[in-house]
């Protein structure tokens, strides 16, 4: 997500602040208010496992989408 903080300075990213469930990706935004908002989850996703773990491309879109109609 490194990609991103050029493009949004204000937002403060952290890293599996907790240990994270296995086999899956889980993408979350913590909104203003502190509501938190699952932008993405893998873990109902798949077989194949591939599933589980969405492209770049399409977790970057998943994101603006939800900060840009906030």
């Amino acid at each position: 997500m490194t990609a991103l903080k050029p493009e949004y300075p204000q937002i403060e990213f952290s890293y599996n602040p907790t240990k994270p469930r296995r086999g899956a990706f889980e993408f979350v935004a913590v909104n203003k208010d502190g509501s938190e908002a699952v932008l993405w989850s893998g873990i109902k996703r798949g077989p194949p496992r591939k599933e589980k773990f969405p492209e770049p491309a399409k977790l970057l879109d998943i994101f603006k989408d939800h900060f840009n109609s906030e």
